[in-house]
């Protein structure tokens, strides 16, 4: 129960990657976190999963109401739809900005670093992505690593699926750190 007291948001919407978005969801939960799905949508959104949809998730909260000062870290799932849909919703860009304003945690896996790219947060960052957006990233101005995580001050991304337990690994701890360091306390 290493994140008691601790406060997740995953910002989501349909067509994020099943595991990307079930796994951290419950290995976040089974460490003792309070984890709220946020999305632009109400009711549910729907994953997908390998070449088809998939498995749908309950929506804790839309965008409009959830405030990032209430969370201690953000988790953003991959998919190729989830981040695109995403990444033109001016809600969901303030919504990510807050918090690297608060200099909160924010993990990013797969192809969700073209959120970080339209925040604007990216650049002379360490990171990595999937591969096919690699060039993205770059041009963004960051340094791209090929490994199965990279952290920089508090941001934490992987590459895939397959890099899932070292990145639910890290935000625990970044979000530790973070609390920690008082990194979520509003000034």
């Amino acid at each position: 129960m290493k994140l008691k007291d601790s406060k997740i948001a995953i910002l989501a919407t349909n067509g994020f990657e099943k595991s990307e978005l079930f796994e951290p969801l419950d290995a976040l939960k089974k460490e003792g976190a309070e984890v709220h799905v946020v999305s632009p949508e109400s009711g549910s959104i729907k994953s997908w999963d390998n070449k088809d949809w998939g498995e749908s998730v309950t929506v804790d909260l839309t965008i409009d109401n959830a405030n990032p000062a209430d969370y201690d870290s953000l988790v953003l799932p991959g998919g190729v739809i989830n981040p695109d849909l995403l990444r033109i919703n001016d809600d969901a860009i303030a919504f990510i900005r807050s918090f690297f304003k608060r200099s909160k945690p924010v993990a990013a896996i797969c192809h969700a670093p073209w959120l970080l790219i339209s925040a604007d947060v990216i650049e002379n960052r360490n990171v990595t992505s999937y591969k096919s957006i690699k060039d993205d990233v770059v041009n963004a101005g960051a340094h791209w690593e090929d490994k199965e995580v990279v952290v920089d001050q508090g941001l934490v991304t992987s590459r895939n699926p397959n890099d899932l337990p070292a990145f639910i690994s890290k935000i625990i701890e970044e979000t530790l750190e973070g609390k920690h360091k008082g990194q979520t306390v509003d000034a």
